[in-house]
């Protein structure tokens, strides 16, 4: 036989060989990079699906059960209660049952069952949730012995890296999508207050993912999905996933039993460095977080730093956001110290910044208003460092907030984070002020607010 028919003989036959195409675990780094089976295999175990429970009640009418304003709103059908389901994903980040999801996935959640990947079932209770970083720890019931993600420094990662998205998209079981780092610190203006900071990825992340884990291909936690951007509701390739070293921060206090998240307090606003403005301050390049405003008790000014001061760096990384600055303080911790470089009158200087819990002082002087009155049902505090950052309120604000807003109060309208100015044509400076003005007896009421940076006008008549 010629030997060219004989090399193609011996093509064929291996090509034809069961043997010779059966494959195999692989067993070096090299191989690895050829299959995400082995990283598939010590992840998918730790990552589990939620569902959830909500009783909503649908209710035509804000006052069709008031004493005061019912007799105008007869007509209108009373409220009727409604069950509604909900599917997400979560992560085993304790052997004892400690599962990390997001807020959106578990809020406000009257009941939670988890399954895990071996088809185990638990229920779970919600140890801490925050509805700004869209994060929730739960435990498990009378779990023990679970296997848990291990959690690596999401500082590490690179853009370019591979990572896997794990999860129960759409409710058709745990489901597998691979991808890279598209991008890193990306701010999400639709999760949590709007100021997170993000991994951005293309692994297909879809509904039901949320909760779920982004690995590294040694199938260590990097990040938690939480949000995609799409018209369609579908993956396109652009998901979001909250940095572990968050998470890490965020299970160790709930670990220690804290109530609500905390976060150390800066006392300052600012804004990003953009071109126009490192032309105006004589900067090389636009870089870093100018100072706006500080608080007189913002540890940043008690460090040295002023308005007009511009941040390069917190703990020796780049910022060149607020959003970066407040994450990188955040993943420091309070009672911590960072490091912050920054330029004073195009200088560079370094602080060490003692990194606190936002001062509770002057007194909040709470009060809440019981007496039957439009107002009843209002809880009022006087604002101070740590009532604004509960409530997300800005930095300069003074006066009287409704921290809590029920019963009459909510359906004449008012909000919680309402700053009240004035009920009736008087002034409200103390929290006193409005538990006097409740005692009103006039039929017309005229209460005046700040919200959200607009002012504006209750009026009702009883």
């Amino acid at each position: 036989m010629p030997p060219r028919l004989i090399r193609a003989s011996l093509a064929l036959l291996l090509l034809a060989s069961p043997v010779l195409a059966e494959t195999a675990v692989p067993q070096s780094q090299m191989q690895m990079d050829l299959s995400f089976a082995p990283v598939v295999r010590s992840a998918a175990p730790a990552v589990v699906n939620i569902y959830t429970t909500r009783i909503v009640e649908d209710r035509q009418s804000p006052f069709v059960d008031d004493s005061f304003f019912s007799q105008f709103f007869r007509d209108f059908a009373p409220a009727t209660p409604r069950v509604q389901h909900s599917l997400g994903s979560g992560v085993i980040v304790a052997a004892d049952g400690l599962v990390v999801s997001n807020y959106h996935v578990v809020g406000d959640a009257s009941e939670i069952r988890v399954v895990l990947n071996d088809r185990r079932e638990f229920d779970a209770k919600v140890l801490l949730a925050d509805k700004e970083s869209d994060l929730a720890v739960l435990k498990l019931e009378d779990a023990t012995g679970l296997q848990a993600l291990p959690i690596r420094d999401s500082d590490e990662l690179q853009v370019g890296d591979l990572v896997l998205a794990i999860g129960d998209p759409f409710g058709v079981g745990q489901t597998v999508s691979s991808g890279i780092v598209s991008g890193l610190a990306r701010s999400m203006p639709s999760v949590g207050d709007g100021h997170g900071l993000f991994i951005q990825t293309d692994a297909a992340i879809n509904p039901g993912n949320s909760g779920g884990a982004l690995v590294d291909i040694q199938g260590r936690l990097v990040g938690i999905n939480t949000a995609i951007i799409s018209k369609t509701g579908g993956s396109l390739g652009i998901g979001f996933a909250i940095p572990s070293n968050l998470v890490k921060h965020f299970v160790e206090q709930a670990q220690s039993g804290a109530a609500r998240f905390q976060r150390p307090w800066a006392g300052v606003a600012g804004q990003a460095v953009d071109d126009s403005m490192a032309e105006a301050m004589g900067l090389d390049r636009p870089e870093g977080v100018a100072l706006i405003s500080l608080h007189p008790d913002s540890p940043l000014a008690a460090a040295g730093l002023r308005a007009g001061d511009i941040v390069l760096s917190v703990g020796g990384v780049a910022v060149n956001s607020p959003e970066e600055m407040l994450f990188r303080l955040t993943t420091t911790g309070i009672g911590s110290t960072a490091s912050v470089v920054y330029l004073h009158d195009a200088k560079q200087n370094t602080a060490s910044i003692q990194l606190i819990a936002p001062p509770d002082t002057p007194s909040r002087d709470t009060r809440t208003i019981t007496m039957n009155s439009p107002l009843r049902g209002l809880t009022v505090a006087r604002i101070n460092p740590a009532v604004a950052d509960e409530l997300g309120l800005p930095l300069d604000v003074e006066g009287v907030v409704a921290a809590s807003v029920d019963d009459i109060a909510e359906r004449a309208g008012l909000e919680q984070g309402d700053i009240i100015k004035a009920i009736n044509g008087h002034e409200i400076a103390t929290t006193s002020d409005v538990e006097q003005m409740a005692e009103d007896q006039t039929s017309r009421w005229r209460i005046d607010l700040l919200r959200s940076g607009q002012m504006m006008s209750l009026r009702f008549r009883l």
